[in-house]
């Protein structure tokens, strides 16, 4: 194996265990209608109602007939059926979506504009005069029909599996019937700027209401398990580490460190991503003796935004988790895309988002002929340089990255602060942690080498909102003050060191390298922190006062510490006892 001495430990599915006996997870479709016909039956009187509230992204054809056909009932009815038309809802939906085949502004829709106002009554009134019988109100915004029901159960998704039905065009967007698109890129678009906001804003009122929590996230294969069961697996997860579920992907440019250093599939072509901390995407899973169940870790964002952030962080940012970390590996690949993230007042003005996209490349590791693009020349001509991307954009010559941009070698730990408006991309063979704010869809590319997507179609160019935030006058001598490798030690003890790697002065996030072969203290100050073991096999996280159970790391799993968690250690474990580690910790500044 080329960039391992050993075998991996990494897990790919890290859970948060409930140890709780009460609690049962049942499983496939015949298990779970028995179960809630048994909770229908111990419903008081004649009349029932039972609400089945779904996320955007559930097969619903799989739903209605499994359900529909297991479930006693005098009347299945779906809630799509008091929505608008279609071509209502999408003149509704327009002036978010745009035109744009990448870029929306995030809705300030709620979930009430979908629904006819004139049905919505008449079929309320419908429901209030019938005295018998058991109603099931099925679909997206069906808690909407009745606030009130006998027995609410949500379907719940995680938003890449939502992305991979995309891909498909197995699932459509909400209120509508518009997965045979050609482009799947517009399904997401549609999710990400408008549909998961509406269908967060209803499901945040619901929690305390859920009595079961539907998992369909893998295809025929469902599970179930009682809403007090999820709500109290959260209240675990933050009072102690996590680890998300990270999700890895393919690309154009990617490479083949992670396939043995993350234990991937060897026979994919290669994977060029791996979210592996952007809660807003990632899965959380949640285990019941021998049975998982998995829902989006942003629920416990919206569940718990103070204990997860900290009141200062939550305070700025609301329920929205600021860090990102994920993985760009480039190794025996090729570059990234040339690039420049929005500036505050842009993606403020142009899309809705409160804060952009500062982030930085830490290096895990790199071959010997390692770059990053960064800066721009000291002779950089901001007109020329404009006129090379557009004629390479054109079909012209391609673009001469190099004659405008200043690259940089890089070597393992390195670490480049890359604040919005500075032009950047990594180059081939280098492993990237990168460390960034989360709103990672607003990457204006401005030159791809000229390749294609790994749909076979050209990927979007956005040199218009590029030249808008180019700062050009972050040329070599300003980069190499400002942004390369500026590490500083701030604090040393017995068996450590720690030392201050960034961001800059611009960007929110601090990052905090400790180099260390005995235990260190750290402590979370009010403020979330999330770490990645950069250097070392194994190392183990533990609490002072035994406030939570020992929470072991491999070697680049990344990891969340709830503000809450207060003071804990991290030392080597295992095979890294007496060894050196290194850790990697972002947190915000405040």
């Amino acid at each position: 194996m080329r960039y391992l001495k050993k075998t991996s430990k990494f897990n790919n599915l890290p859970v948060v265990e409930v140890k709780n006996d009460q609690y049962k997870v049942v499983n496939g479709w015949e298990a779970i209608c028995t179960r809630l016909n048994k909770e229908i039956s111990s419903v008081g009187g004649k009349k029932k109602i039972v609400v089945i509230e779904t996320y955007q992204g559930v097969i619903h054809e799989e739903l209605i007939a499994n359900l529909k056909n297991g479930l006693n009932h005098s009347r299945f009815m779906l809630a799509k059926d008091f929505m608008l038309p279609e071509e209502e809802i999408k003149k509704l939906v327009l002036q978010d979506v745009t035109n744009d085949r990448i870029f929306g502004f995030l809705t300030r829709l709620t979930m009430d504009p979908y629904f006819d106002t004139d049905k919505v009554t008449a079929i309320q009134a419908e429901i209030d005069s019938t005295e018998e019988g058991v109603i099931v109100i099925y679909g997206c915004g069906a808690a909407l029909l009745c606030p009130k029901p006998d027995l609410l159960i949500y379907a719940d998704m995680a938003r890449w599996e939502i992305q991979l039905r995309m891909r498909q065009h197995l699932v459509d967007n909400l209120g509508v019937k518009n997965r045979d698109t050609t482009d799947w890129m517009l399904l997401y678009k549609q999710g990400y700027f408008v549909d998961w906001r509406v269908c967060d804003q209803l499901k945040k009122t619901l929690f305390e209401k859920w009595d079961f929590l539907l998992d369909t996230n893998k295809i025929g294969l469902p599970k179930m398990v009682e809403g007090k069961a999820i709500l109290e697996g959260m209240e675990i997860a933050i009072n102690r580490p996590f680890s998300v579920v990270p999700f890895f992907d393919p690309g154009p440019w990617g490479g083949q460190w992670m396939k043995e250093v993350c234990n991937l599939d060897t026979s994919a072509p290669n994977y060029a991503w791996c979210f592996n901390c952007v809660p807003e995407e990632n899965s959380l899973l949640m285990k019941f003796g021998e049975d998982v169940i998995e829902i989006p870790s942003i629920n416990l964002i919206f569940r718990h935004p103070s204990e997860l952030l900290g009141d200062p962080v939550h305070g700025r940012f609301g329920d929205e988790f600021p860090i990102r970390f994920d993985f760009l590996d480039t190794m025996e690949g090729g570059h990234l895309s040339l690039q420049v993230h929005p500036l505050t007042e842009y993606i403020q003005e142009k899309f809705g988002m409160h804060y952009t996209q500062d982030e930085s490349y830490y290096m895990m590791d790199t071959e010997e002929d390692a770059i990053v693009y960064i800066g721009l020349r000291e002779d950089v001509n901001p007109e020329a340089m404009l006129a090379d991307l557009e004629e390479a954009q054109a079909g012209g010559k391609p673009f001469d990255a190099e004659k405008h941009v200043q690259t940089w070698p890089m070597k393992k730990h390195d670490h480049v602060l890359i604040p919005a408006g500075t032009v950047h991309c990594s180059g081939k063979n280098s492993m990237v942690l990168e460390i960034s704010a989360t709103p990672y869809i607003f990457t204006f590319k401005l030159w791809d080498w000229g390749r294609l997507g790994m749909d076979g179609k050209p990927r979007p160019i956005n040199i218009e909102h590029g030249k808008s935030n180019i700062q050009w006058d972050r040329t070599t001598q300003w980069t190499k003050e400002n942004l390369i490798n500026h590490v500083q030690v701030v604090a040393e003890g017995d068996g450590w060191v720690e030392e201050s790697t960034g961001l800059h002065e611009r960007e929110f996030i601090e990052t905090r390298r400790h180099w260390f072969t005995k235990k260190v203290e750290h402590h979370t100050n009010g403020g979330v922190h999330v770490i990645c073991l950069v250097e070392g096999d194994e190392v183990i996280i533990e609490s002072p006062l035994n406030a939570f159970e020992p929470f072991v790391v491999n070697y680049a799993e990344v990891f969340i510490v709830p503000a809450k968690v207060g003071a804990y250690t991290i030392r080597p474990f295992g095979t890294s006892e007496g060894q050196k580690c290194g850790t990697l910790k972002g947190y915000v500044r405040f």
